[in-house]
């Protein structure tokens, strides 16, 4: 009998996880890119408890691989699967990403092919992202156009953190309400997506909508033994009964791992500083426990920021979780289950996330649904300005439209941040975005050249490809670019590859318009139409990962850059020392310091920059 007619449930469970046993499994097999198990079920066999530890019962068990077949067109290993009757195969080129996982380059193998499920952390909707911020989701979006372009369907979830501790500062700041001010942001963080030409997640789930969902996921953690209630009314994660936490995607000493550690690290944690544990650390067992759930604090927590879930158990009971509000970790792991289910095919997000925030998901996630929570780990590289990372916390970063004020600026960061190597640094400078600028012109006028020349002709339908050299550097360029993208995302061998076919066009037309000047070749020279159809074919269809071909849509802040002249003071970027100096200054006036917001608006000035305030927004900073 076939597989997909014998196996009726299929459950997965993670090898350190002990108190998780499946009762009637008939069939074991070893994933090679984790340490956890596959349980074949069948209700209608019956078999005896695993009750001995899931590493010993793993050990005796081999990796097992996905078959594989042959693609001429990429020159790599297929994806061979079959469907749930077994009777029809798909084959999808072989796509390496760097899993953080596993700290190497491995294959990416969908749960369920074509399907991939995608996971990605969103913003935390405040305040207007900055362009560090974009540089992941603009990760996100290369990771998700590859796979499109392969042939994969993308299951594409991102989070939208619309409560926490900065929201409701800010909201008493302004004296305004939760949902006034997230949804202000949320429209901005949307804008941008689409200056951007970012392709849209399939859902943007808010934290506000899905308490209920929280709830219910502290009570399955309790259930576990891996949740606890303070006396005040707060819930946490017992981080010591959890094996292996804090060294899923990184490698720290347990004894290091106390109220502090993300800061030594460099991770998430360090930005929120206090708010990520002190003010709500008094009840907890363990000083490496995090918050699942804050009680109500009437000195700090607002009316329209906590709630009171109430939540059906299995055996029909009801429960409260007690008035408060989700931590900053929760949220993301009962979101992922919601809409993907306990185990997804990738997560994606900045390194700086990977502790403490995405080791907390997985011990949530997998402490929670006794399943790996996710195959694979993508984390982008931080965007630098001089030589430290961007940040809000650091006072040195660069909003969207502080950074691009036109059409022109917008297109090309997208440009620069999607032709790097995902992984590295990324050095945000005016040299940079000039460069980038520049490339932008230069592929434009090659299209443009292109297009008038054919449209200029009736047909090209009788032009000869198998004659064209253009023909055969388009193809081999092609195929190239195919082995870069499915290579961990190699965005710098695809530019190489794009800017190849480029020049191969610029050839042709420089070769005839210096036939032109000879009288007697002019009439024998003719451009290589079918050659410039091919490169036309081939920057389109490279158009599909890099996205960089489109029309920024209006925006009251973003300027038309049709007349480039008219804004070309504008279309600068701000030193590293000057927006420092422009964030001290913002400082200076929030604690109603004059004096000195006057004085360094003054040293900004000496410095050739000028500072404009915008209500409710970004200070304007351009070149005198």
């Amino acid at each position: 009998m076939k597989l997909g007619a014998a196996i009726k449930t299929v459950a997965v469970a993670v090898a350190s996880i002990s108190s998780c046993p499946f009762a009637n499994a008939s069939l074991l097999a070893l994933n090679p890119t984790h340490n956890y198990a596959i349980a074949f079920l069948d209700p209608q066999k019956k078999s005896a408890p695993i009750t001995s530890s899931w590493k010993q019962i793993l050990r005796p068990f081999k990796s097992i691989p996905p078959s594989r077949s042959i693609s001429h067109a990429f020159n790599k290993p297929l994806l061979s699967t079959n469907n749930e009757n077994n009777q029809a195969s798909v084959s999808l080129p072989e796509l390496k990403l760097y899993n953080s996982l596993t700290r190497t380059k491995t294959p990416l193998v969908p749960l369920s092919p074509p399907k991939v499920t995608m996971y990605t952390c969103g913003p935390t909707v405040y305040d207007s992202a900055h362009v560090g911020n974009f540089r992941a989701f603009l990760t996100y979006d290369v990771l998700k156009r590859v796979l499109l372009y392969l042939g994969y369907d993308v299951d594409h979830v991102c989070n939208l953190t619309d409560v926490d501790d900065k929201i409701i500062q800010r909201c008493d700041r302004e004296g305004i309400g939760l949902m006034e001010l997230t949804r202000k942001y949320e429209e901005k963080f949307f804008e941008d997506l689409e200056a951007l030409n970012i392709v849209k997640a399939d859902v943007y789930p808010r934290a506000t909508e899905h308490i209920d969902e929280m709830a219910k996921f502290i009570f399955d953690l309790e259930r576990n033994g891996l949740a606890y209630r303070s006396e005040e009314g707060s819930w946490y994660f017992s981080v010591s009964k959890k094996e292996g936490y804090g060294t899923r995607l990184v490698q720290l000493d347990p004894e290091q791992l106390k109220i502090g550690a993300s800061a030594q690290t460099g991770g998430a944690g360090a930005q929120r500083g206090a708010l990520d544990a002190d003010e709500y650390d008094s009840e907890k067992e363990g000083v490496r426990d995090f918050c699942l759930w804050k009680a109500f604090k009437p000195e700090f927590d607002r009316e329209d920021g906590t709630w009171d879930p109430v939540v059906e158990m299995e055996d029909g009971t009801k429960r409260r979780i007690g008035r408060g509000r989700p931590g900053w970790h929760l949220e993301c792991s009962a979101m992922a289950r919601k809409y993907l289910g306990n185990t997804i095919d990738l997560h994606a997000g900045g390194v700086d996330l990977k502790f403490p925030h995405h080791e907390n998901e997985i011990a949530q996630s997998e402490g929670a649904n006794c399943a790996p929570f996710c195959n694979c780990w993508i984390h982008n590289g931080f965007v630098n300005i001089g030589d430290e990372k961007m940040s809000k916390s650091k006072g040195n970063f660069l909003t969207l439209r502080g950074a691009c004020p036109s059409a022109d600026d917008v297109r090309a960061y997208r440009y620069l941040v999607v032709s790097s190597q995902y992984r590295n640094p990324l050095s945000f400078t005016e040299a940079a975005l000039g460069a980038a600028k520049g490339a932008l012109k230069r592929l434009d006028k090659v299209k443009d050249m292109i297009a008038e020349a054919l449209n200029s002709v009736e047909d090209t339908a009788d032009a000869n490809a198998s004659e064209s050299a253009i023909v055969a550097i388009v193809e081999k360029e092609l195929a190239n670019f195919n082995l870069a993208i499915v290579d961990d995302l190699s965005m710098p061998r695809a530019s190489a590859c794009l800017f190849s076919i480029v020049k191969a066009a610029e050839k042709e037309f420089k070769r005839v318009d210096k036939s032109k000047t000879d009288s007697e070749k002019s009439a024998e020279l003719t451009l290589d139409l079918a050659g410039l159809k091919r490169v036309q074919q081939a920057l389109d269809e490279m158009d599909k990962v890099f996205g960089i071909f489109y029309n920024v849509p209006a925006s009251k802040d973003v300027t038309s850059s049709s007349d480039q002249d008219s804004a070309s003071d504008e279309n600068t970027v701000v030193p590293g020392d000057i927006m420092e100096l422009v964030m001290q200054r913002s400082k200076a006036k929030e604690a109603k310091d004059f004096e000195l917001a006057d004085s360094l608006r003054t040293k900004i000035a000496e410095l050739g920059f000028t500072v404009k305030d915008v209500k409710d927004g970004d200070p304007v900073v351009s070149r005198i």
